[in-house]
Parts: structure tokens; C-alpha cells; sequence
């Protein structure tokens, strides 16, 4: 009995000190901060969208065959009856009483069950994306800025810009060049092969990462060479402060007077930076997917909203938003993880 009361005056002093931390407090506000802002983008964006001439039931009207009275039922069976108002508040009461994000009106099926199946291809794409850039930009612009003035830093430099300048639709239609050059070596279109199904798990995985190649390139291109100027930016700044000059004046080797005091801290700007990556990459993967037929969000998006799919856009852009809270809430722990020195509050 005694060990049991113990037992749970310990669980009960964890349970305090969790929710009184600095950490939890701070999730806690931010979760509550994100929840204005997707009331705040789902409300802008079902405006907008209103605004924007025609709706799903214009393009239903240039089909002879569909009856007006068949058009004022449909109207009726997805709220396009009512007033704007009326239908923002009709949605945004099913979501939070029933998690219905209504149904679609091309697809006619759930909208949530149609985000289910492209989110996870989105942030495939997205997170590969991410460590290619990162794991490139980040050692490139180190070199860049222990090697600053000369050859390599200007090649660098050269390829940094040369890669900003390039819009994404450019690079992806000179990857699809390059994949029609060496076809079949690079597979574009879709996320499998047809035999996908009959391959082994092993080979399901080698498939869909063969089919990534070109998207990620794509993707990363445009965000590896901006992360590679800010990296040798903040490295070379680093670099010239009194303390770096201090532990070279003390004999340190150089190798650890860059990766141990220098990188340090000049990787939290970079940390800083890796919400509003997440989001960029997102973004991008809109045209991304529209080219490579790749199954993801972006693509859905698009599609959506060239229908007037309603309830399918207000669902994506809201789900859009979310990623980019959960990548800012993730980058901003990570900071306070790599500096133990910086306040959340």
C-alpha cells in the first residue's frame, strides 16, 4: 500500500513539473495561436474563393444533359443554397462537432479521406527534399566560407546563384528534358511502377525512391542554393568574431575552431529558417507534383481549384497551414535544443 501511494505521489510530482515547464507552456500557447490563424487562412480563403468568379455549379450548367432541376438538387445537397455565411459556419460546425471536412464535389467521397491518402506523398517528397538540401547547402557553405575569395568559393557562389535564379517550372521542364534523354534510366509520372504491387516490400520501397529522384531534385534546387549563401553568410560572421580569434591565437586546430566553436553558433539562424523551409518546400510541391504526376497534396490543390471544389481547397489550405505551424513549433524546440541559452518565452 505504501509503495502504491508512493508510486503515485511520484507520477502525480511528474505530471506537475511536465505542465509547469518552460516547454509544455510554451506548446501550449503556440497550439493556441495556430488554431486563430486556421480559423483566421480557412475563413480568408473561403471568401476569396466566393469572390472569384463562377462556382462548381456553373461548370455543371454548360452539360445539356443535366437538368436545372437536377442543378438546384445537387445546389441543396451541398449547402450551395445558402449564404456565404451560412456555409462557413455550417463547415466550420461539422469539423469541430463531427471532424467532417465535408464532401467533395468532383470526387464524391470525404474530403478528409482524400487528404489522408496524399499527405503522406507530400511530406515524402517534402522531408526528402529537405535532407538532400541540407545535407548538400549546409558542407558546401562551410567550404565556401573557410575557402571565402577563392575559386572554390567563387564556383560555389556562381552555382548558388545560378540555381536562385532559375524558376521552378524551368528546372522541372529541364528535368523532364533530361529524363526524356535518358529514358528509361529515370522514371517520371506517378509515385509506383505498374508492377509495383507484385513486388517484394524491399522492392516497393526501391520503386517509390526511384520514382522520387527527379522531384526531389526539383524540389531542392531552388532551397539548396539559397541555404548555401546563408550558411557561408552566418559562417564567415561567426568567423570574424574576437572569440574565434582568441581560440586560434590559443592554438586550436582550425578543424575545431570551425565545427565545434564557429558552426555551432552559426547553425541556430539556419534552425530558424527550417519552418519557413518546410513551408517553401510545400509550396513548391505544387508544381512539382502538377509535372511529375506526382500523388500529393499540391497536385489535389490545384485540381481542386481549378473545379471550384470548395470544401476540397478550404480542407487543403487548412491542412497546408497546419504543416507550416508544425514545422515552425518544430524548428523553434530544435533551436532551444542546439542552444540551451535561448529563452522559448
Amino acid at each position: 500500500m505504501t509503495s502504491t501511494k508512493i508510486s503515485l505521489e511520484n507520477s502525480w510530482d511528474w505530471l506537475i513539473r511536465l505542465v509547469t515547464s518552460e516547454t509544455f507552456i510554451y506548446i501550449v500557447k503556440r497550439v493556441l495561436q495556430a488554431l486563430l490563424t486556421l480559423f483566421l487562412a480557412s475563413a480568408l480563403s473561403f471568401f476569396i474563393m466566393k469572390l472569384s468568379p463562377g462556382d462548381y455549379v456553373d461548370t455543371l450548367r454548360q452539360n445539356p444533359k443535366i437538368s436545372p432541376e437536377r442543378i438546384e438538387e445537387i445546389k441543396r445537397q451541398f449547402g450551395l443554397d445558402k449564404t456565404w455565411v451560412e456555409q462557413y459556419w455550417f463547415w466550420l460546425v461539422n469539423i469541430l462537432t463531427k471532424g467532417d471536412f465535408g464532401t467533395s464535389f468532383v470526387y464524391q467521397r470525404s474530403v478528409a479521406s482524400l487528404l489522408w491518402e496524399r499527405i503522406p506523398a507530400t511530406l515524402l517528397l517534402a522531408i526528402a527534399s529537405l535532407i538532400m538540401t541540407w545535407a548538400i547547402a549546409i558542407p558546401l557553405g562551410i567550404v565556401a566560407a573557410v575557402k571565402q575569395n577563392r575559386a572554390t568559393d567563387r564556383i560555389l557562389q556562381v552555382i548558388s546563384y545560378t540555381g536562385q535564379g532559375f524558376p521552378s517550372f524551368i528546372t522541372v521542364l529541364i528535368l523532364l528534358v533530361f529524363a526524356q534523354i535518358t529514358s528509361p534510366l529515370f522514371p517520371v509520372g506517378g509515385m509506383t511502377s505498374i508492377d509495383h504491387a507484385d513486388l517484394s516490400w524491399f522492392g516497393k520501397i526501391v520503386d517509390i525512391g526511384w520514382h522520387m529522384i527527379l522531384p526531389t531534385i526539383a524540389l531542392s534546387i531552388t532551397s539548396f542554393a539559397g541555404l548555401q549563401r546563408i550558411t557561408r553568410g552566418e559562417l564567415l560572421d561567426v568567423l570574424r568574431q574576437d572569440y574565434i580569434q582568441t581560440a586560434r591565437a590559443k592554438g586550436l586546430p582550425e578543424n575545431k575552431v570551425i565545427y565545434v566553436h564557429a558552426l555551432r553558433n552559426a547553425i541556430n539562424p539556419l534552425i530558424t529558417l527550417l519552418g519557413f523551409e518546410l513551408a517553401g518546400l510545400l509550396g513548391g510541391a505544387f508544381i512539382a507534383e502538377q509535372f511529375f504526376n506526382w500523388p500529393g497534396l499540391g497536385r489535389l490543390t490545384l485540381q481542386a481549384v481549378i473545379a471550384k471544389d470548395q470544401y476540397l481547397v478550404m480542407a487543403s489550405l487548412v491542412m497546408s497551414a497546419v504543416l507550416l505551424n508544425v514545422g515552425n513549433l518544430i524548428a523553434d524546440l530544435l533551436l532551444k535544443v542546439a542552444d540551451p541559452r535561448i529563452k522559448l518565452e
